[in-house]
């Protein structure tokens, strides 16, 4: 008599949960859009940090889905095929992740809801062996029950997090309640979106999943047809992660002073306007300036000098500091004197051009900051100069 009671029982359970039907691992060939340059051209930065799907693998999943061409086979399926090209989209980028499944029966240990991944470092392959642990479809659809012990699966998540949730939203009990209780633990840090993957006969089920996305702050509904592109797909992964950036835009086209050296190469940034620069962007007078210990200055670099006091002139509220450089010939404490002596005449030159003399200072460097070798006589040459640093920004 016991023996039939029991019989009894476990005939009734599996009535009432649905008999398991077994999932293909068997995946769709897919090409994902690779969104890296757009991260790192700054047009994409990352707003998401954690991200926890709620899969539904209830009786009503093992259903063959019939809204696409795209597809063959179950509703369930459909969504590790989603769940699939969801993974392979999301790019290199620091993110925790886990996944839940939710139905009755043999499915999810004859309980409402299996954590088949808890929140952990996402991988592509860690996520990959959770997508295939979901190997079949029994019974109802508690997803207010799964909805309710993400409250702890979320608990191991840092940062802004995404509740992903796949489903045809036919619910047994109304999860708009458990979300709302989710809503206001996790407050702004938290964003749901849900993925409606039913038949025409499931849109009820649309309208479920469109209500729990409505409740949290951010986030929105989706079904599966929206998602079975690579450009579907991209465009889904990026609104879950990312927020609209400003371009990095190239520093070799860039040249913001006009002084025709590109940013990437400009060493002197803030070259003023009209200035004659060096291969390096700056303002300077590069050269054999002086004879040997003399601070005159050499005819041959007087146009040089009326290009510096053209261009004080029409900048006035242009200041300059005149900084004076030696090679490396010498001790130290000659050619720092020698370097001085060399700003300093450089500065009553210009004032003999008629520029202020309280527009201009003066410094010397002596040998302490070449810019080329000191082993060639071009790099010599290169370092013994004298460079116009503005003061005025």
């Amino acid at each position: 008599m016991r023996h039939r009671s029991t019989v009894n029982v476990i005939l009734t359970t599996l009535f009432l949960t649905g008999c398991a039907t077994q999932s293909s691992n068997n995946f769709q060939a897919f090409q994902a859009d690779d969104l890296t340059a757009q991260i790192k051209s700054g047009l994409l930065v990352q707003k998401t940090n954690s991200f926890f799907v709620l899969n539904d693998s209830s009786s009503s999943m093992s259903k063959t889905y019939l809204n696409s061409a795209d597809y063959s086979g179950t509703k369930l399926d459909v969504e590790k095929n989603l769940l699939n090209k969801f993974n392979k989209t999301i790019p290199a980028i620091p993110l925790s992740s886990g996944l839940r499944s939710f139905g009755m029966g043999p499915c999810t240990n004859w309980s409402d809801t299996k954590l088949i991944q808890p929140m952990q470092q996402y991988s592509v392959s860690g996520f990959e062996s959770a997508i295939t642990s979901l190997t079949c479809s029994s019974g109802g659809t508690p997803l207010a029950e799964a909805v309710t012990a993400s409250k702890s699966d979320l608990a191991n998540g840092s940062g802004n997090m995404a509740l992903i949730v796949f489903s045809d939203g036919m619910d047994d009990v109304s999860p708009a309640a458990a979300t709302q209780e989710l809503v206001a633990q996790y407050g702004d840090k938290l964003c749901i979106y849900t993925v409606w993957v039913g038949n025409h006969q499931d849109e009820a089920g649309q309208a479920n999943l469109q209500q729990i996305a409505s409740l949290a702050n951010c986030g929105f509904a989706t079904d599966a047809a929206e998602l079975s592109s690579a450009s579907g797909m991209s465009e889904f992964v990026k609104k879950v992660f990312f927020k609209p950036g400003a371009p990095v835009q190239d520093c070799a086209v860039l040249d913001d002073d006009h002084d025709g050296v590109n940013n990437c190469k400009d060493k002197c940034p803030n070259t003023p306007k009209g200035a004659i620069v060096d291969k390096d962007g700056c303002w300077a007078l590069h050269g054999v300036l002086f004879d040997f210990d003399s601070d005159r200055i050499k005819p041959v670099f007087d146009p040089l000098l009326k290009n510096a006091s053209e261009v004080m002139s029409i900048n006035p509220g242009l200041t300059v500091e005149i900084q004076g450089h030696t090679d490396s010939y010498g001790n130290d404490e000659y050619n720092q004197d020698l370097s001085e002596r060399r700003a300093n005449a450089v500065k009553n030159e210009l004032i003999k051009k008629g520029i202020q003399g309280g527009r201009m200072t003066t410094i010397g460097f002596g040998e302490s900051k070449p810019v080329e070798t000191n082993e060639t006589d071009e790099g010599r040459a290169y370092n013994r100069r004298v460079v116009f640093e503005r003061t005025d920004k």
